[in-house]
């Protein structure tokens, strides 16, 4: 049976309390219009999975200390920066549930509190002489800008084989989960080897979380994204890669077509949506996803079995098996 999030937390609840009160204090502004929204996003919060990863790991390796706290802050200000950027560039007005920075105050404001929010994060980790962390996140930034490129590139010819999309992922999905775990284990001092290992059970926890997430685009689950939402977009996930892949070559640039020129029509989505399904797309992508689940649990079961592993187990468990 899964772990719910609050027995996840019980070895970090502490720290995560504490996390939320210094956090909630470092937002805090004196120009009126930028407190205004930083409350607004700060009040929204999400489960912070993030800062999770981070405790976590660092309780791992080690006592988790100020510089633990920092690195959850560095990743949480990174990550909630992309956040309002790619509601900008998505063009989109929600963000789980709610309206989002752009949608109430405009993409000029937007991307201006996107940019105060990463300078921000640098300038946590320069005036703490956080450099190895500061390293971290500026290389999960740099590949989630090009994983996002990469997709728009894609996107406009259709042409993804599974390699380009499982590339695409890394640096755009699990990048950011691969720098959470590297940053918690290399806050408490771990050592190089130690570093990268704890980067490498991220990211393969990052590639499953997509995959989860691309299923959602078949289901019929309540997930805060409407169904088929993906298809609509043109991103090719790996339901539909695989489908396509199975598919003979008139069947094949029909779909394609249809996914080109017809994205706006629900019944020509919806009959793309049952054709993934006929082909097996869902099963294979669940397949898959529960592979790399499994090579996650081998790199996090070579640490010490405590209770901060026993929690991140039941943490990959989680992402994988969440309903939203």
């Amino acid at each position: 049976m899964s772990l719910s999030i609050k027995e996840i937390q019980a070895p970090i609840a502490e720290e995560m309390k504490a996390f939320e009160g210094k956090f909630r204090q470092s937002m805090k502004t004196k120009v009126m219009l930028l407190d205004t929204i930083m409350n607004y996003i700060v009040q929204r919060k999400g489960k912070q999975i993030r800062p999770m990863f981070v405790f976590l790991t660092a309780g791992l390796c080690g006592e988790i200390t100020e510089k633990t706290y920092r690195g959850a802050a560095l990743i949480e200000l990174l990550h909630t920066a992309t956040l309002v950027h790619d509601d900008v560039v998505d063009d989109s007005n929600y963000r789980r549930g709610f309206f989002s920075v752009n949608a109430l105050w405009k993409n000029k404001i937007a991307v201006l509190v996107g940019d105060y929010l990463l300078s921000k994060s640098l300038l946590l980790s320069v005036n703490n002489n956080d450099f190895e962390l500061l390293k971290i996140g500026s290389n999960a930034i740099q590949e989630m800008a090009e994983g996002e490129l990469m997709q728009m590139e894609k996107a406009r010819k259709l042409d993804i084989t599974e390699d380009v999309y499982f590339e695409i992922i890394r640096r755009k999905t699990a990048t950011l989960i691969a720098a959470c775990c590297a940053m918690g284990v290399s806050s408490v001092g771990a050592d190089d080897e130690t570093v990268e290992k704890a980067r490498l059970f991220g990211e393969k926890v990052g590639v499953a979380f997509q995959i989860k997430d691309d299923l959602f685009d078949y289901g019929d689950a309540e997930i805060g994204k409407p169904l088929g939402i993906d298809i609509k977009e043109k991103k090719m996930t790996l339901p539909l890669i695989y489908a396509l892949n199975q598919a003979d070559w008139l069947t094949k640039r029909r779909v394609i077509n249809t996914i080109k020129n017809e994205s706006e029509n629900p019944k020509k989505v919806a009959e793309v949506i049952d054709f993934v399904k006929k082909s097996g797309g869902i099963e294979y992508a669940t397949q898959v996803m529960q592979s790399i689940v499994t090579e996650a649990h081998n790199i996090l079961n070579t640490f010490p079995d405590t209770i901060f592993r026993q929690s991140l187990a039941g943490l990959v468990q989680f992402t994988i098996e969440r309903s939203k």
